[in-house]
Protein backbone atom coordinates (compact mmCIF):
# COMPACT_ATOMS: atom_id res chain seq x y z
CA UNK A 1 0.00 0.00 0.00
CA UNK A 2 0.92 3.88 -0.37
CA UNK A 3 2.99 5.66 2.08
CA UNK A 4 0.85 8.23 3.01
CA UNK A 5 1.47 11.67 2.87
CA UNK A 6 -0.43 14.82 2.82
CA UNK A 7 0.57 15.32 -1.04
CA UNK A 8 -0.52 12.30 -1.85
CA UNK A 9 -3.94 12.27 -0.13
CA UNK A 10 -4.78 15.88 -1.41
CA UNK A 11 -4.10 14.44 -4.67
CA UNK A 12 -6.34 11.78 -4.68
CA UNK A 13 -9.09 13.72 -3.09
CA UNK A 14 -8.40 16.83 -5.40
CA UNK A 15 -8.36 13.88 -9.09
CA UNK A 16 -11.93 12.70 -7.17
CA UNK A 17 -13.73 15.86 -6.91
CA UNK A 18 -12.30 17.13 -10.64
CA UNK A 19 -13.68 14.09 -12.21
CA UNK A 20 -17.37 14.60 -10.07
CA UNK A 21 -16.83 17.51 -11.50
CA UNK A 22 -16.94 16.57 -15.14
CA UNK A 23 -13.10 16.33 -15.76
CA UNK A 24 -12.53 15.16 -18.91
CA UNK A 25 -12.32 11.01 -18.41
CA UNK A 26 -11.75 7.93 -20.74
CA UNK A 27 -10.19 4.99 -19.78
CA UNK A 28 -8.27 3.91 -22.73
CA UNK A 29 -6.44 7.04 -22.75
CA UNK A 30 -2.98 7.62 -20.70
CA UNK A 31 -3.52 10.72 -20.08
CA UNK A 32 -7.57 10.95 -19.07
CA UNK A 33 -7.22 7.60 -17.33
CA UNK A 34 -7.20 6.75 -13.84
CA UNK A 35 -3.83 7.66 -13.48
CA UNK A 36 -3.90 10.04 -15.84
CA UNK A 37 -5.98 12.19 -13.99
CA UNK A 38 -4.35 11.62 -10.99
CA UNK A 39 -0.68 12.27 -12.99
CA UNK A 40 -2.64 15.48 -13.84
CA UNK A 41 -3.00 17.04 -10.34
CA UNK A 42 0.28 15.37 -9.36
CA UNK A 43 2.70 17.41 -11.72
CA UNK A 44 0.08 19.95 -13.54
CA UNK A 45 0.56 18.43 -16.73
CA UNK A 46 -2.18 18.43 -18.92
CA UNK A 47 -3.51 15.51 -20.34
CA UNK A 48 -2.63 15.80 -23.74
CA UNK A 49 1.22 16.04 -22.29
CA UNK A 50 0.85 13.02 -20.42
CA UNK A 51 -0.66 10.85 -23.37
CA UNK A 52 2.25 12.00 -25.60
CA UNK A 53 4.75 11.17 -22.80
CA UNK A 54 3.24 8.10 -22.11
CA UNK A 55 3.08 6.68 -25.80
CA UNK A 56 6.94 6.97 -25.45
CA UNK A 57 6.84 3.81 -23.04
CA UNK A 58 4.92 0.68 -23.90
CA UNK A 59 1.76 -0.63 -23.16
CA UNK A 60 -1.11 0.93 -20.40
CA UNK A 61 -0.41 2.46 -17.02
CA UNK A 62 0.06 -1.11 -15.45
CA UNK A 63 3.00 -2.47 -18.13
CA UNK A 64 4.86 1.50 -17.57
CA UNK A 65 4.93 0.85 -13.95
CA UNK A 66 5.96 -2.82 -13.96
CA UNK A 67 8.81 -1.77 -16.25
CA UNK A 68 9.40 1.13 -14.54
CA UNK A 69 13.23 1.69 -14.25
CA UNK A 70 14.28 4.49 -11.73
CA UNK A 71 18.08 5.73 -13.27
CA UNK A 72 16.41 4.86 -17.39
CA UNK A 73 15.58 8.96 -17.55
CA UNK A 74 12.72 7.62 -20.22
CA UNK A 75 9.39 9.98 -19.98
CA UNK A 76 7.39 7.47 -19.37
CA UNK A 77 9.35 6.87 -16.42
CA UNK A 78 9.92 10.16 -15.48
CA UNK A 79 5.70 10.52 -14.91
CA UNK A 80 5.93 6.60 -12.97
CA UNK A 81 8.52 8.29 -11.30
CA UNK A 82 6.27 11.12 -9.97
CA UNK A 83 3.74 8.82 -8.70
CA UNK A 84 6.47 6.70 -6.78
CA UNK A 85 8.01 10.03 -5.71
CA UNK A 86 4.47 10.60 -3.35
CA UNK A 87 4.18 7.83 -2.32
CA UNK A 88 2.67 5.02 -4.63
CA UNK A 89 4.38 1.70 -5.41
CA UNK A 90 3.75 0.10 -9.13
CA UNK A 91 1.77 -2.00 -7.49
CA UNK A 92 -0.86 0.77 -6.53
CA UNK A 93 -0.83 2.28 -9.94
CA UNK A 94 -2.06 -0.87 -11.02
CA UNK A 95 -4.77 -0.65 -8.15
CA UNK A 96 -5.64 2.92 -9.55
CA UNK A 97 -5.78 2.11 -13.15
CA UNK A 98 -7.75 -0.99 -12.49
CA UNK A 99 -10.14 -0.46 -9.02
CA UNK A 100 -9.08 -3.86 -7.63
CA UNK A 101 -7.01 -3.21 -3.99
CA UNK A 102 -9.14 -5.43 -2.02
CA UNK A 103 -8.50 -3.56 1.17
CA UNK A 104 -10.03 -0.03 -0.18
CA UNK A 105 -12.68 -2.24 -2.15
CA UNK A 106 -13.58 -3.79 1.20
CA UNK A 107 -14.08 -0.02 2.59
CA UNK A 108 -16.11 1.35 0.28
CA UNK A 109 -18.80 3.02 1.53
CA UNK A 110 -22.05 0.52 1.55
CA UNK A 111 -19.29 -2.37 1.67
CA UNK A 112 -17.13 -4.25 -0.51
CA UNK A 113 -18.53 -4.19 -4.32
CA UNK A 114 -17.25 -4.86 -7.27
CA UNK A 115 -16.24 -1.45 -9.48
CA UNK A 116 -15.46 -1.00 -12.92
CA UNK A 117 -12.47 0.84 -14.34
CA UNK A 118 -14.04 2.65 -16.91
CA UNK A 119 -16.86 4.06 -14.85
CA UNK A 120 -16.27 7.86 -13.75
CA UNK A 121 -18.43 7.08 -10.59
CA UNK A 122 -16.34 4.25 -9.36
CA UNK A 123 -13.26 5.70 -9.95
CA UNK A 124 -14.08 8.90 -7.39
CA UNK A 125 -15.89 6.67 -5.14
CA UNK A 126 -11.97 4.25 -5.08
CA UNK A 127 -9.90 7.45 -5.18
CA UNK A 128 -12.07 8.77 -2.08
CA UNK A 129 -11.59 5.69 -0.21
CA UNK A 130 -7.92 5.41 -0.89
CA UNK A 131 -7.44 8.66 0.37
CA UNK A 132 -9.46 8.19 3.64
CA UNK A 133 -7.49 5.41 4.39
CA UNK A 134 -4.12 7.15 4.26
CA UNK A 135 -5.48 9.76 6.25
CA UNK A 136 -6.34 7.40 8.88
CA UNK A 137 -2.57 5.72 8.47
CA UNK A 138 -1.15 9.15 8.33
CA UNK A 139 -2.91 10.19 12.20
CA UNK A 140 -2.19 6.46 12.95
CA UNK A 141 1.81 6.58 12.13
CA UNK A 142 1.36 10.53 13.26
CA UNK A 143 -0.01 9.52 17.39
CA UNK A 144 2.66 6.69 17.38
CA UNK A 145 5.66 9.11 16.13
CA UNK A 146 3.90 11.24 18.98
CA UNK A 147 4.02 9.06 21.68
CA UNK A 148 7.54 7.42 21.09
CA UNK A 149 9.01 11.02 20.96
CA UNK A 150 7.45 11.56 24.74
CA UNK A 151 8.66 7.64 25.81
CA UNK A 152 12.31 8.87 24.67
CA UNK A 153 11.93 12.25 26.26
CA UNK A 154 10.46 10.41 29.75
CA UNK A 155 13.16 7.67 29.31
CA UNK A 156 15.90 10.49 29.12
CA UNK A 157 15.23 12.29 32.27
CA UNK A 158 17.53 11.78 34.74
CA UNK A 159 15.54 10.63 38.29
CA UNK A 160 16.78 13.52 40.17
CA UNK A 161 16.31 16.16 37.84
CA UNK A 162 14.70 19.20 38.73
CA UNK A 163 12.20 18.30 35.46
CA UNK A 164 11.74 14.46 37.09
CA UNK A 165 10.63 15.89 40.35
CA UNK A 166 8.21 18.25 38.73
CA UNK A 167 6.50 16.01 36.76
CA UNK A 168 6.60 13.39 39.94
CA UNK A 169 5.11 15.67 41.73
CA UNK A 170 2.28 16.76 39.81
CA UNK A 171 -1.58 15.74 41.17
CA UNK A 172 -3.44 13.15 39.34
CA UNK A 173 -6.72 14.43 37.99
CA UNK A 174 -9.54 12.25 37.01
Amino acid sequence: MATPNPFLIASLRETAHRLSQGAHYAWGDHGSCNCGNLLQVMTDRTGKDILRIAHTGIGEWTEIAEEWCPVSDLPADRLVGELIRHGLTPSDVRHIEHLDDRDILDRLPGGFRWLQRNRREDVTAYLETMADMLQERLEVESAQQGVRAILANTASMDADSPRMAEVANLPVTA
